[in-house]
């Protein structure tokens, strides 16, 4: 591992550690660097601001361990991974939602699923002519529609089983991407 991703993990770690008990828009770059006894010159020369550690947080610990889902057998093991994520990283995700930068927990749920959603039903409409606006426009649709259902389960407290609400989900859209891709085939022609 590189020195700069050992700085940066230090600083992440430092930041969540802290976001247990203190509310992300009360915690200060000084709070952060002084926890893992850097200074605020190595923070500014990897971050912007406490915004961008955040999102490079998300980016690195939850968008890239769900790029191998992106296929229609395997789009439930994916949105389940998000779930996990979000409870291993309660505290921190929770925190995001009720702080100002909620703007942060939902760029990274809607890259996460969209990239996700577009994985299949680029897999699907392979064979398909279906306009990419289109394709855009399906994954869209039902990128907000899971957002919807993960941020009503966090701020539900997250009781409800995750596995439960993939099986309602994946009984709730099973055929529907075909065909919704169909539809939107006869339109492309």
């Amino acid at each position: 591992m590189s020195s700069s991703l050992i700085t940066k993990k230090a600083l992440a770690d430092s930041l969540k550690e802290l976001m247990r008990d203190i509310p992300l828009n009360k915690i200060t770059v000084k709070n952060i660097v002084d926890k893992c006894g850097l200074n605020r010159q190595t923070f500014y020369y990897h971050f912007q601001d406490i915004f961008n550690l955040v999102e490079w947080i998300y980016q690195t610990e939850a968008v890239e361990s769900i790029a191998q889902y992106r296929s229609y057998s395997t789009w439930t093991d994916g949105f389940y991974k998000i779930f996990l994520y979000i409870e291993n990283n309660r505290a921190f995700c929770l925190n995001t939602l009720n702080s100002l930068s909620r703007s942060h927990l939902d760029m990274y749920l809607y890259a996460v699923t969209n990239d996700l959603l577009m994985g299949v039903i680029n897999e699907i409409s392979c064979h398909m002519q279906v306009k990419e606006e289109y394709k855009k426009f399906i994954a869209n649709f039902y990128t907000l529609a899971f957002n919807g259902l993960v941020i009503q389960w966090m701020m539900n407290g997250m009781k409800e089983n995750p596995k439960l609400i993939i099986e309602k989900l994946s009984e709730l859209i099973e055929g529907n991407f075909i065909k919704a891709l169909r539809r939107y085939e006869d339109k492309s022609c």
